[in-house]
């Protein structure tokens, strides 16, 4: 039986509250930036969702081709669209080298919540007396509401339009599962590629948990409540933690064969080693034991023993049940080996979140440099793990990394990357 062939990295991109593009995004996970601040125009706001990790630098245009659709695009859309070009750019295929057949495109995204000032004009002409008017509403809507509007929102849409955008005319799917979506859509992009399917498949991330549309409808209780300092807000694993902090981001990476990589000279960035994918509800009695068993099982398909594992890249978020759950999962599958936590620097991106943080141990892997979670100066009691923090010595040898992914719906992602 031929084995199956080996999946390798070969470009990322990034979109996040702390950088846009590589070089952004590392500079300022080292130097210990936080990405966490106060929204603009909620500075007077005494609520959970005052803070928040937005974007700042990001310039659609320069990346969205063509630009004209941007038009039918929301901001996560344009994120996810823009680290997919930044990936396959720095993958640098030559013309004529891709099969566009077997070219495809996995994206992890979620329901975009629209934004309300879109459609308020409509709303406020279909109320007399203060009193809605629903009758109204096809009298005024069709004629003021942009007729792709809804395209802007489509779960869909990221995958779409990378495809469309890089003649990407191999299998295309979009995996709505919350917080692993980055990692589940890399699994089924490795997948795609192990069959024999695809060449090369672009897998990535993207979301945002800031639109206060998704605030009403998912409450403010899991949020961090120190809204007074925002760049401490986001505290994993941390003995004072008190809940998440909402952000809005988006990564991916090119992955393709190792033997397509090797044909044309390709700068492999690491290997995709092993993974395991799963559910078990998140506030029931077995999640911990279950997450640790694919944490297990990733490591074992890698070919890879515990003690071979030279770092742990955790989901934590900050959540007081959740961070202490997945702590008691990684040290009964891994012992003591130092676990990272990159929400510190900028919170839970939604679908985007783990991909971001595997992009950030490609990154380490490549650079044998491990940044420390921030915000974790005194490892909670709960939390029996050894965090890397500011004060833990700097590792010298990062070959192989296990990502743990969790979604607060119950999806657990597990993947294992190797030098």
């Amino acid at each position: 039986m031929k084995p199956y062939p080996e999946v390798v990295v070969t470009g990322v991109g990034v979109v996040t509250p702390i950088g846009v593009g590589e070089d952004a995004f590392w500079d300022a996970l080292v130097a210990g930036r936080s990405g966490v601040s106060v929204r603009a125009g909620f500075e007077d706001v005494q609520l959970p969702h005052r803070i928040a990790a937005a974007v700042k630098d990001f310039v659609g245009k320069e990346y969205v081709k063509p630009r004209k659709a941007m038009k039918i695009m929301c901001a996560p859309v344009q994120y996810g669209c823009g680290a997919a070009s930044m990936a396959v750019a720095q993958a640098n295929y030559g013309e004529g080298v891709l099969n566009q057949d077997r070219f495809g495109t996995v994206f992890g995204t979620e329901t975009f919540f629209a934004d309300p000032n879109e459609v308020a004009d409509v709303f406020q002409k279909c109320t007399v007396d203060s009193e809605y008017q629903h009758e109204r509403w096809g009298e005024f809507a069709l004629r003021e509401i942009q007729p792709l509007w809804m395209l802007k929102y489509l779960p869909n849409m990221a995958a779409s339009h990378i495809s469309i955008a890089m003649d990407a005319r191999g299998p295309s799917n979009s995996i709505c599962q919350g917080e692993a979506s980055g990692l589940l859509s890399l699994i089924e992009g490795a997948d795609l590629i192990q069959r024999g399917v695809a060449d090369v498949v672009v897998v990535g991330g993207t979301g945002s948990q800031m639109s206060l549309v998704s605030t009403l409808y998912r409450g403010t209780d899991s949020l961090s409540k120190s809204i007074n300092q925002p760049e401490q807000a986001s505290r994993p694993f941390a003995q004072d933690r008190d809940g998440m902090v909402v952000g809005e981001g988006a990564g991916a990476i090119v992955l393709e064969s190792k033997e397509f990589a090797e044909k044309r000279g390709a700068n492999v960035l690491c290997k995709i080693g092993g993974w395991s994918r799963g559910y078990h509800a998140l506030d029931s009695d077995g999640f911990s034991a279950d997450l640790e068993y694919h944490l297990k099982l990733a490591t074992q398909r890698a070919g890879l023993t515990a003690e071979q594992i030279d770092l742990v890249n955790a989901n934590a978020m900050g959540a007081v049940a959740g961070d202490a759950h997945e702590a008691t999962a990684i040290a009964n599958a891994m012992g003591d080996t130092p676990v990272v936590a990159h929400k510190g620097a900028f919170g839970n991106l939604g679908p985007g979140t783990s991909m971001v943080e595997l992009i950030a141990s490609i990154l380490s892997i490549k650079n044998q440099h491990v940044p420390p979670t921030l915000n974790c100066q005194q490892i909670a009691a709960d939390c029996p793990i050894k965090v890397l923090n500011n004060d833990s010595p700097t590792l010298t040898k990062i070959n192989n990394v296990l990502k743990s992914s969790y979604s607060v719906t119950g999806q657990i992602a597990t993947v294992v990357i190797q030098k």
